[in-house]
């Protein structure tokens, strides 16, 4: 009995060596998500976000400075938690963007098709 005690030993000995080794491996640095995070915030700016989404924009911005500064620092595991935050709120930003431009044009031809309906009731000449 012991014998298979002192296995089983080893062996778990052996597992938790091989996790705490794989938890100590360190992933590439972050600057594939850092370099995402500032195109999507260059393409929220594309869209107008400071109008129309000012919040998250300023947000987004905010969280890729803070993901440089922890990349600076060496703090990689946070760089990257920031950087994928400030890529979400810059998507974000986007698309609210578009969503108010999308909307306001719709508001206009809505307007215009009125104004032609109004002209047809009347039979007034464009």
């Amino acid at each position: 009995m012991s014998q298979s005690f002192a296995h089983f030993s080893r062996r778990a000995a052996t597992v938790v060596l091989v996790s705490g080794l794989a938890a100590c491996a360190s992933m590439p640095p972050p600057t594939g998500e850092l370099a995402a995070a500032q195109q999507a915030v260059v393409r929220a700016d594309g869209a107008d976000a400071d109008q129309y989404a000012a919040q998250e924009i300023a947000l987004a911005r905010s969280e890729l400075a803070q993901a440089q500064a922890a990349m600076s620092d060496g703090r990689e595991a946070e760089a990257r938690s920031l950087a994928l935050a400030a890529a979400a709120d810059a998507d974000l930003a986007y698309a609210r963007s578009r969503e108010a431009l999308a909307t306001a044009e719709l508001q206009q031809r809505r307007a215009e098709v009125e104004q032609l309906r109004g002209r047809l009731q009347t039979g007034d000449r464009p």
